[in-house]
């Protein structure tokens, strides 16, 4: 769990009252965000635009790694037997109308 400081921590109604001072202090860099709290408990983190970017850009990257860590145990896992569409529907029981609808 992330902790933040006191002054990150603001209730929503003060958010709401408050904006624009809020919104003036991510911008000027005085935070590096916000945490907004309704009844005691967090509920939503404000970034400036480039830090959003940056964590997404982040999140993006770690899932990229996750799948060519998954592709690669399957290469190194592959027994190199195929089973064709047709073969695997009749395993399955399915039919080309089932497929189509």
């Amino acid at each position: 769990m992330i902790a933040y400081a006191r002054d990150e921590i603001i209730p929503a109604t003060e958010i709401a009252r408050n904006f624009s001072s809020v919104f003036k202090s991510l911008i000027d860099g005085a935070k590096e965000r916000i945490a907004i709290a309704k009844n005691n408990k967090l509920e939503l983190v404000l970034l400036p635009i480039e830090e959003y970017e940056r964590l997404k850009e982040i999140a993006d990257l770690a899932e990229h790694i996750e799948i060519y860590k998954r592709v690669t145990e399957r290469r190194e896992k592959d027994t190199g037997v195929r089973i064709g569409l047709s073969d695997m529907m009749n395993r399955f029981g399915v039919n080309e109308v089932d497929v189509h609808d």
